[in-house]
């Protein structure tokens, strides 16, 4: 979607936008549209009930000139930034396949701040995401048709606000597309090379590990879960260095298991599918690392991405086998399925010695237990210290990606204890997201401040979204960004 900010009288033959705060249709400013146009938008919201609450449109149709005019009315609910938010990924939805191929929206009157326009305009590109790469039978009314959406007289400082909506945007474009990408296309080396061809050129440090360089530093967790696959496992890690040189304050981890059979403890047929997007913890980390590098955020950050397939052929982990890590700690396997915490330990590790971020937060589709506890609406959160917890809280309140924070303690470690190495992958069936969060602990170093987001509900839709369609939400990377400059920009 093509964002214009313009300043510039409106074009009378292009489709009007007008936002509406709540129970404001009274005081509306009605740009330069004559009586006889204002009273039929008037007529059309009192009888479609309208009265501007956050992301509700009434259409109409008005006389100009020598033709007709489409103008929407777009309820900004109290004006506020998630408001505008909402009502831009509205508006795209509205008219992404009505036809029209351009849409000026006039904030002239409105009060929204910089920071609401900007918002607004991210939300309405998020929305008008789509992938179509494989469709071959699209209807014509099916295409979409906008194209661009020009914001008129926004107000200063507008123009910066929007360019880090944009760097967002792109990112969670980028982590929508690896999401959506079916599991023949998005495999470990295909995911590494194209985050490197979307990442070129913005000055991310790039490591990239392949199997033997993993076997050697004795990444056994990982490679345990990658050795049933004909498709090689990968290590992918993106530095910034928005501060300068020197080791990273934070890392951000990411499960990439780019599909997941479960292994030899193989999951059921039906469903089986959605497992495309169990690399959706990695897509939001390099998603996240393209915001933050596209905006120039002054932050020293790095996002490191563990890259399998879980498949269940005779070299296979097996139930019953016991893997080292590179930790040298030791796990017995009682589950295969339970392989994104074995990726993960593993990559903790590593940058845990390479880089020494005194912080670190992993993402990880881990559970199914946490769809049950919370369904779509948060991702869990569990974290070892208090204040790390509440920047992540307060970040998904601001952005829209919630979070629910869940306990952490001795009596629940201890459930994953094993009788023969020093634990096992999975505990009973009770408190199955806190036991796996438990065990990622077990790596994080003394003094480290860690936190591990289980958003195994959040990055796949079946039904539309404030600001994306059916299909990959694009969860994180709004969130991360956030975080970071709330909290990690000098």
């Amino acid at each position: 979607m093509h964002i214009v900010l313009s300043n510039a009288p409106t074009d009378s033959g292009t489709a009007l936008a007008l936002p509406i705060e709540k129970d404001a249709l009274d005081r509306a400013m009605f740009g330069d549209l004559d009586t006889a146009a204002k009273q039929v938008l008037t007529g059309a919201a009192k009888g479609s009930r309208f009265e501007g609450e956050a992301g509700a449109v009434v259409e109409a149709f008005v006389a100009s000139g020598d033709g007709v005019r489409r103008v929407l009315l777009l309820g900004v609910g109290a004006g506020g930034d998630a408001d505008y938010e909402r009502a831009g990924g509205a508006l795209t939805a509205k008219l992404l396949t009505s036809g029209a191929d351009a849409v000026t929206v006039d904030f002239g009157g409105t009060g929204a701040s910089a920071k609401a326009a900007a918002r607004f305009a991210g939300a309405a590109a998020q929305r008008g995401w789509r992938h179509d790469v494989y469709r071959t039978k699209l209807s014509e009314k099916a295409k979409p048709t906008l194209t661009t959406i020009t914001l008129a007289g926004v107000p200063d400082g507008t123009d910066a606000a929007w360019a880090e909506q944009k760097a967002i945007t792109e990112g969670m474009e980028l982590t929508r597309t690896l999401v959506a990408e079916p599991p023949n296309v998005i495999y470990p080396e295909s995911f590494v090379a194209k985050v490197l061809k979307e990442v070129e050129g913005l000055g991310l440090e790039v490591t990239v590990l392949g199997e033997p360089e993993m076997l050697e530093l004795g990444m056994g967790a990982l490679m345990g879960v990658s050795q049933g696959s004909v498709k090689n496992a990968q290590l992918l890690a993106l530095k910034w260095s928005g501060k300068g040189a020197g080791d990273p304050d934070l890392a951000f981890v990411g499960k990439g298991v780019t599909f997941d059979t479960g292994g030899i403890s193989i999951k059921p047929g039906a469903g089986m599918e959605d497992m495309k997007w169990d690399m959706g913890g990695a897509g939001a980390v390099v998603g996240a690392m393209k915001a933050l590098a596209g905006r120039k955020a002054k932050a020293n950050v790095i996002g490191v991405c563990g890259l399998v397939e879980n498949m269940p052929d005779g070299n296979a982990i097996r139930p019953g086998d016991v893997l080292t890590s590179m930790s040298g700690q030791t796990i017995e396997v009682l589950n295969t399925d339970a392989e994104g915490r074995l990726v993960l330990c593993d990559c903790v590790t590593w940058v845990q010695r390479t880089h020494r971020p005194k912080t670190i937060v992993d993402l990880a589709t881990l559970t199914g237990a946490m769809i049950v506890a919370l369904g779509n609406e948060n991702g869990g959160l569990f974290a070892n210290d208090d204040a790390l917890a509440d920047q992540l809280l307060k970040a998904g309140l601001a952005t829209g990606d919630k979070l629910w924070r869940f306990p952490l303690s001795p009596t629940y470690d201890k459930l994953i204890d094993s009788p023969i190495a020093d634990m096992k992958n999975v505990g009973p069936r009770g408190a199955g997201s806190i036991t796996a969060a438990q065990f990622i602990q077990r790596f994080v170093d003394a003094g480290v401040k860690w936190a591990h987001l289980d958003i195994a509900g959040m990055v796949w839709s079946d039904k539309p979204g404030p600001n994306y369609d059916k299909g990959a939400t694009g969860y994180g990377v709004r969130l991360l960004d956030r975080f970071v400059g709330d909290n990690f920009q000098g």
